[in-house]
Formats: C-alpha cells, sequence, structure tokens
C-alpha cells in the first residue's frame, strides 16, 4: 500500500460497461414513513453474533431496502457500485461493526437486491434522494461515515455537497470521481461501452444490464453536470485508487483515473490519497485488510 497525506461486479462483464458507463449524484427528496422491519441475516464475527434487521423504508412512491446493525452513534454507510446491492459488503460489514462498534448500514439501491425497481433513466439525484429518505426514517443524523465502491462515488459527491453536517468522513473506493469527467473522456467511455450496451438490451430483465441500460440514457449531459459537483472542505476523505483501475485495458484512460483520483485528492484539506497495490477496480474484493483498516482509520479520526 501506499498511502500519501496530501494538502490540499462486481462482475467483469458488468464492471467493463459499468466502469466505462456507470462510473456514475443531488437534489433532497421529501421522505415518507417508515414500513416495516424484519430480520435479515445473521453474521458470526469473532464469536459475537451481529444480526443485521432489514428495514423497508418508502420514498418517491418505491420500496427501498436498508440492512442495519445496530451499534453506538457512530455510523457506517456501505454503498456499491453499478450493479451490485448490499450483499457486495457481506464479508467486510460484519467485521467493521466488530472492531468500531458502530452502526453498519448497507443498503440496495433502487433496482438491486430488494428494493424495487424505478423504470426511465438512473438519476443521481434520485439516489441521493433515496439514500438521504432512508437515513432520515433511519433517524441517523450525523456522524456517518460513507463508504462508496465505483458508481456509488457519484452518490457520494452530490450526497456530501447536499448534506455535509450529516457526515463526518468518507472513504471513497475507486469511486467515480468529477476530475474524471471531462469534455475529452466522456465521448470516449460512451464509444466504448457501446458493445456491452448492445448486449445488454437482449437481456433487459438482469439487474446488471437494466443498470447499465438505464445509466447510459442521457449519460454524457449528467456527467457533464456532475463534473462540476463540489465536495465540501468541511468532510475529511479518504481516496483509495487501484493500481489496476477499471481501465486496465486502456493505459491512456487508466491514467486518466489515477489523476483523477490525485487531483481530487489534492483539492481540498483533510483528504488523503491511498494507493492498493496490486489490485483490480473490486479493491474490497483484491483487498479487504486495506479497506477495513482505511474505513477505521477514518471512523476513529472524528471520535
Amino acid at each position: 500500500m501506499s498511502r500519501t497525506p496530501l494538502k490540499r461486479r462486481s462482475t467483469s462483464r458488468v464492471l467493463s460497461a459499468l466502469a466505462l458507463l456507470t462510473l456514475t449524484a443531488g437534489a433532497l427528496a421529501a421522505c415518507d414513513s417508515n414500513d416495516s422491519t424484519t430480520q435479515h441475516t445473521a453474521s458470526q464475527a469473532t464469536g459475537r453474533s451481529a444480526v443485521p434487521k432489514l428495514h423497508i423504508i418508502t420514498h418517491d412512491g418505491h420500496r427501498l431496502a436498508f440492512h442495519v446493525t445496530p451499534g453506538n452513534g457512530r455510523t457506517i454507510v456501505l454503498d456499491s457500485g453499478g450493479g451490485e446491492d448490499s450483499s457486495y459488503w457481506k464479508d467486510l460489514a460484519p467485521k467493521l461493526h466488530e472492531d468500531t462498534g458502530a452502526t453498519v448500514i448497507t443498503y440496495d439501491r433502487a433496482g438491486l437486491g430488494k428494493s424495487d425497481v424505478v423504470p426511465g433513466p438512473w438519476k443521481v439525484e434520485s439516489a441521493v434522494g433515496d439514500l438521504k429518505a432512508g437515513l432520515d426514517q433511519l433517524g441517523v443524523t450525523k456522524n456517518v461515515t460513507l463508504v462508496s465502491h465505483s458508481q456509488a462515488g457519484e452518490i457520494a459527491n452530490c450526497f456530501a455537497e447536499d448534506h455535509p453536517k450529516i457526515l463526518s468522513g468518507a472513504v471513497l473506493v475507486d469511486a467515480n470521481l468529477p476530475p474524471f469527467f471531462t469534455d475529452e473522456e466522456i465521448p470516449r467511455l460512451v464509444a466504448a461501452s457501446r458493445p456491452q450496451l448492445d448486449a445488454a438490451k437482449k437481456d433487459p430483465e438482469d439487474p446488471a444490464n437494466r443498470q447499465l441500460i438505464s445509466t447510459a440514457e442521457g449519460f454524457a449531459a449528467a456527467h457533464r453536470a456532475f463534473h462540476k459537483v463540489t465536495w465540501p472542505d468541511s468532510v475529511p476523505a479518504t481516496v483509495i485508487v487501484s493500481e489496476k483501475t477499471p481501465l486496465d485495458g486502456s493505459p491512456v484512460d487508466a491514467q486518466r483515473w489515477r489523476d483523477a483520483a490525485a487531483e481530487f485528492a489534492q483539492a481540498g484539506p483533510g483528504r488523503t490519497l491511498v494507493t492498493a497495490k496490486g489490485s483490480s477496480h473490486e479493491v474490497p474484493k483484491d483487498r479487504p485488510d486495506l479497506v477495513l483498516r482505511e474505513i477505521e482509520a477514518r471512523v476513529a479520526a472524528r471520535h
């Protein structure tokens, strides 16, 4: 691992397309009342049982699944990348709860896992509204460490811009970041992902394909807007970038990905750049030790 303090599905099929197109941000929407709570699955961590509970919340006419392991006043929210649901974090979530004592929340974005499908193009504003509504209905209003992988980086950036007081910090794991989505880069991403988009349209009911198709609608305009999003100086962030990047097949684009992570980390106070040596884009799977360490350090930094 290379750690440098600075001043100022995921299958490979989903990754190659969703890392190009859903490399995918944020208006606050009104929240609805809590719907129901049921038990999810049990995890064992060094002899101690951490039992997440499934909370179904309703927002903007659709239901969303939030899996909550209760803890102390600190909260860690884990947000998975494109095409992945909350199960992506099944190995890390119990360990984080055991090590930190924090409440750990994973959730299924619309159209994934136990959450309802929402027709039409994927909109980062809607995703931000869903996350905010879920936290509101769970009574989580502060001391949140937001951990976001890949496409979830767009939700994180827009959530932080709109709701900085909720966050005590963030860990952005090989995440989509605004500096990457330049007017030069966006057309390259669209062109490179076109064959996989065409293939996805042959099986549109597959959740990963459905997300790819919905993300492709309006991609250029959405990402030109995302390029202008500003991370608030009040929210410290750890930026983990993979050595291989999600664009390993294109040296030019891979270098731009790494450069964007460095630029983001240098752009404000309280940001740290960490390189996951030897890792693919799937850093939580390739280097779980590193991800755990950086999340736990970020949680501890403000308490």
